[in-house]
Parts: structure tokens; C-alpha cells; sequence
């Protein structure tokens, strides 16, 4: 029987709006991968929309988590990373890195989105974020992160081609060997997610249909199905594709349904898309 992938899945868990390992979870599931969660933090709700939420630190839980880990034996494929609620959490996610050497290291850096820094983020969060970053295989950060890690303004223009592969290849010069960025407008009016293999040395973008609302956890989404599409065997493009056509859809869906956009995209009914192995969209080198 073939042996079953498994995941470590370090990121917060909020309990109201689907983000974070309330969507990672069920996504790397119905893709046939095993999810070990480990939470930075647990949220009555995310952070936007909900007023005051109610929130548990979870750093002193990181290490022995990984402590009992170690002592049973368990090896994961991967380890993923997003939310660290503080700069000790970046340590527990280099702990596990360290401790499982031939696993696939991605990293999300959830810091901000819409050229903005989240309010729980410090200059020394940021700094450590950028640690991590250079320990990781993958990462997969929103225009916004990619500029925070770069340490440039955020565009208020749309990039060009040659501005895009300048940022691809400045941000995999810091450890990783795959970049992707994601909610990209290019000079051309395409929004894209793009991304860039060192190894090959190639570049490649998706584009998608921009829907005028926004839903929380759609970088955890995305983030979640690209690694499940590596993790499987998808070459970079086609991960990419798999996951910029789920997220496509799921948003599709929820925006057709007019929902409260606060409690993100009708992932429910959009699982089967995902378990059906479907991927509609095109990619092209850059």
C-alpha cells in the first residue's frame, strides 16, 4: 500500500471564519494527505471583521510537541508553516526543521496583505520571519509579504515582467529554492500568482479572474493546496494551477451565494473539486 504523506502543520486555528488550519486540515485531507496540526495560536475568530477576539498563545506548546514527536517516532514529509503569534515560535518551527532534515520545508510568511503589516507583527517578528524564510525550500508570500521581506515599498503600480522576475529572484537569494507570489497585478492588467524555480531557472505566472470582494484565508488556501499538489508530485506550474483553479472556484462559489464575506469561502462545497483531482487552469513561462 502506498505510503501516506504526512504533514506538519504549524499555524493558529481559529474557531469562527474559515482560515488558517480550519481550511489547511480539510484541504490536504480530501488531496490524501495526513495532517498533523500544531497550533501557534487559537483564535475565537480570525482577526478581521469579528471585534475583539479572544486569543491563546500557544508558544509553550511547540516544543514538546515536537519533543513527543521525536520520542514516538513520528517522520513527517513536510513541514509548513504560517501565523507565529511571537519570535520564540520561530525557533520551534526551526526546531522542526532541524529535526526532520529530509522533509519539504514551506513557508507562508503571514505578515500583512493589501500593502499593509498586521498589527500583531513587530519589527523583530518581521526580522525573525525573514530567518525563516532563508531556512525554507518554499515560501509563498502575498505582494505584500514578498515587499515587507525584501525591504521595498509596497507597488502602487502595476509590476512589470522584469520587475516580477527581479523580486522572484531577490527573494529565492535568501535561501529559498522556490518563490511563488501571490495577487499580482502585472503591467499587462492580468492578476497573476507567480512563481520562480532557481533550480531550472524558470519563471512562470496563472493567471486568474479577480472577483471585486475579499475573503479571509484565501492565502491559507492557496498555500495549502500548492503544497499538497508538491507534495503528490506536481511539477511548480501545475501545482500552481491546481491551486489558483481551487481557489478560483471556491471564491466563484461563495461571491454567486453572497454570504458574509467575514466567514470566508463556502470551502464545504467546494471539497469535492479538489478529491476529483481537478485542475482547470492554463500557465505560461515568463
Amino acid at each position: 500500500m502506498q505510503n501516506l504523506k504526512k504533514v506538519a502543520a504549524i499555524h493558529d486555528l481559529s474557531g469562527v471564519g474559515r482560515c488558517s488550519l480550519s481550511v489547511i486540515m480539510p484541504a490536504l485531507s480530501v488531496m490524501g494527505i495526513q495532517v498533523a496540526a500544531v497550533p501557534t495560536a487559537v483564535l475565537s475568530s480570525h482577526t478581521n471583521g469579528f471585534g475583539e477576539v479572544v486569543l491563546k498563545d500557544m508558544t509553550d506548546y511547540i516544543h514538546p510537541a515536537l519533543s513527543h514527536y521525536k520520542a514516538q517516532g513520528v517522520d513527517f514529509d513536510c513541514i509548513y508553516s504560517g501565523f507565529l503569534a511571537s519570535t520564540q515560535q520561530v525557533d520551534g518551527c526551526l526546531e522542526f526543521f532541524k529535526s526532520y532534515p529530509n522533509a519539504l520545508k514551506i513557508v507562508d510568511p503571514v505578515m500583512g496583505d493589501s500593502g499593509r503589516l498586521y498589527k500583531t507583527y513587530t519589527s523583530e517578528l518581521c526580522k525573525r520571519m525573514s530567518e525563516l524564510v532563508s531556512a525554507a525550500d518554499i515560501i509563498t508570500p502575498n505582494l505584500t509579504e514578498a515587499s515587507i521581506l525584501l525591504g521595498v515599498d509596497y507597488p502602487v503600480s502595476q509590476l512589470t515582467l522584469s520587475e516580477v522576475k527581479s523580486m522572484l529572484v531577490r527573494l529565492s537569494g535568501k535561501g529559498p529554492k522556490t518563490v511563488v507570489i501571490t495577487s499580482v497585478t502585472m503591467a499587462d492588467g492580468k492578476n497573476c500568482n507567480v512563481g520562480y524555480d532557481s533550480q531550472n531557472n524558470a519563471f512562470w505566472r496563472v493567471v486568474y479572474e479577480k472577483i471585486p470582494k475579499h475573503y479571509p484565508g484565501t492565502g491559507d488556501l492557496f498555500a495549502s493546496v500548492l503544497t499538497g499538489g508538491l507534495i503528490l508530485g506536481d511539477s511548480l506550474p501545475i501545482a500552481m494551477c491546481r491551486a489558483t483553479s481551487f481557489l478560483e472556484y471556491a471564491i466563484k462559489t461563495t461571491f454567486g451565494y453572497g454570504t458574509d464575506a467575514r466567514e470566508g469561502v463556502m470551502l464545504e462545497k467546494c471539497l469535492p473539486m479538489l478529491i476529483s483531482n481537478q485542475c482547470y487552469m492554463d500557465y505560461s513561462a515568463i
